[in-house]
C-alpha cells in the first residue's frame, strides 16, 4: 500500500515501504522531495532510538518548523528507522 504524505497541498513524501514505529510512518529518505526540506539545528532524544535531528518544511513559501525528523544514527534496538524521515505538525501521512 502506498502511503503518502502531505502539507499544504503538495505530496511531500510517497512510499510502499515505510516502516511504522510508535504509530508513526517512516519514510526512505529516498522518497521525500529534497526540495521541500529545510536544514534544523533542533535535535531530541529517545532513550531507545537515539538522537533526533530535525528538517523544516516549506511549501508555497510557508514554513513548517521541525515538521520532519529522523535518526542519523539510531541505536540498533531502532535500525529500522536508518535512512528514514518521519512527519508530525500537521503533516497528512496516510
Amino acid at each position: 500500500m502506498t502511503i503518502e504524505a502531505r502539507w499544504n497541498g503538495h505530496v511531500i513524501a510517497r512510499s510502499d515501504e515505510t516502516v511504522v514505529v510508535e504509530g508513526n510512518h517512516y519514510f526512505p529518505r529516498s522518497a521525500v522531495d529534497p526540495a521541500v526540506l529545510r536544514d534544523s539545528t533542533t535535535t531530541s532524544v529517545c532513550g531507545w532510538k537515539g538522537t533526533a535531528r530535525y528538517h523544516s518544511i516549506e511549501v508555497g513559501g510557508e514554513i513548517n518548523r521541525d515538521a520532519a525528523w529522523y535518526y542519523p544514527e539510531p541505536k540498533s534496538a531502532a535500525s529500522q528507522v536508518t535512512d528514514r524521515i518521519a512527519f508530525w505538525k500537521g503533516v497528512t501521512v496516510g
